[in-house]
């Protein structure tokens, strides 16, 4: 059991977690219970470098690679497979239990080793705005029912930033490094100013005797390339990478030495687009108005964002004080679309009480053929009960 949930009223921390169960389900949402114990492999792929290093994994008698769950939405995308094979059966899931993170010896009793859960998953549903909308605001009645009555929400659109990637006149491989490293600020400032300043194609440790070589229109002859590089170097393939693959790569380093660098004024719309933080209702308009400066057409993302929007309110989320922030994706890279966190003024934004968003691509990455949309938010109880009980850290 956690430091928080000990020093806690267990009893009374059970019985909140019981109340949200009830109300997810009344919702439609059936109730399991996954394992907690899962494989690595999956979670150190899909989660990101901030949680990947803080994920506690051990490797059993027989040499396989284990974790201890970090979340509870990985092993719910498994469990749906284990029913549904391919992934694009409707359903939806609740549940309430453990998670394990590693904190630093400094962590506060907000933060936890061992937490608690309570959370929904919804999979397979076509209209993705209403889903999204019907998520954010089953949260924020569960936690409007624990008592909870002061919080902020905080949103934003992975969605909106792929779509203006997309619009934007660079090569796909630059989309995405762009898009990969949209988590890593400092490293998606470095990346921007790489592709703007001409040495994209100048990355240290890398042949650039064997590059020059390489021609990116003729990638049948780079595997031959690199191959009797590799032998002249007296170097053996082994590791993880196919000759394929690092073919592949620099192939791209190839391009990128060639390549005209992106324009100045491409990489200044990138940046103010990111840069853009308003009341959630004012968003809309004024990425609008950065677009239309620079002739760019993302009008089908700005139409869905104005949907969920509506969707939200119409649900009865109060978003007067809802705040947009086009960086913010939380610290989870499986996110692909509309992201929120609900913030309570006695932890801060650090220690958000509940959040969520879509996952369209966590499915097919846990084995799904097809993209499976999805969409789902957990509750951080024990926070939610120490803000309750004004015993917030």
């Amino acid at each position: 059991m956690s430091p928080a949930a000990t020093s806690a009223n267990v009893d009374t921390l059970e019985a909140q977690a019981q109340r949200l169960m009830d109300l997810f389900t009344r919702a439609g949402y059936e109730r399991i219970a996954p394992a907690v114990i899962q494989p690595a492999g999956l979670f150190l792929d899909v989660v990101g470098e901030a949680l990947r290093a803080r994920t506690y994994v051990f490797t059993d008698p027989d040499g396989a690679e284990l974790c201890l769950r970090p979340d509870l939405t990985v092993p719910t995308c498994r469990l749906h497979l284990e029913r549904h094979a391919r992934g694009d059966t409707p359903a939806r899931y609740c549940y309430s239990g453990s998670a394990f993170r590693y904190q630093p010896a400094s962590a506060d009793r907000a933060h936890p080793r061992e937490f608690r859960q309570a959370g929904i998953e919804s999979f397979a549903t076509q209209d993705r705005e209403q889903d999204d909308a019907a998520v954010c605001a089953l949260v924020v009645a569960a936690l409007r029912d624990a008592g909870l009555g002061r919080f902020g929400l905080r949103i934003g659109d992975l969605g909106l930033f792929n779509e203006l990637i997309n619009a934007l006149d660079m090569p796909e491989r630059w989309r995405r490094r762009l898009k990969h490293q949209f988590w890593r600020p400092d490293a998606f400032r470095a990346e921007l100013n790489r592709l703007t300043s001409g040495t994209a194609g100048t990355a240290p440790n890398l042949p650039r005797a064997l590059i020059e070589r390489l021609d990116p229109a003729d990638p049948a002859a780079a595997e031959a390339l690199v191959m009797e590089h590799l032998e002249q170097a007296g170097l053996e393939l082994v590791g993880t990478r196919t000759l394929a693959e690092i073919a592949e790569r620099l192939l791209g380093e190839a391009a990128d030495m060639r390549a005209t660098p992106l324009p100045r004024d491409t990489a200044a719309l990138i940046e103010n687009y990111v840069a853009v933080k308003s009341p959630a209702r004012e968003a809309a308009a004024r990425i609008a108005s950065i677009m239309r400066a620079c002739n760019v057409d993302i009008t089908a993302g700005l139409d869905a964002f104005q949907r969920r929007l509506d969707l939200i309110a119409k649900a009865g989320v109060d978003l007067a004080g809802a705040e947009f922030s086009a960086e913010f994706g939380r610290n989870l890279e499986y996110y692909t679309g509309f992201v929120f966190e609900v913030i309570a003024p006695a932890l801060g934004p650090k220690s958000p009480v509940a959040g969520g968003g879509r996952y369209d691509d966590l499915l097919a990455d846990a084995g799904a053929p097809v993209e499976v949309p999805a969409v789902g938010a957990s509750i951080h109880t024990e926070r939610l009960l120490a803000v309750l009980q004004g015993a917030a850290p």
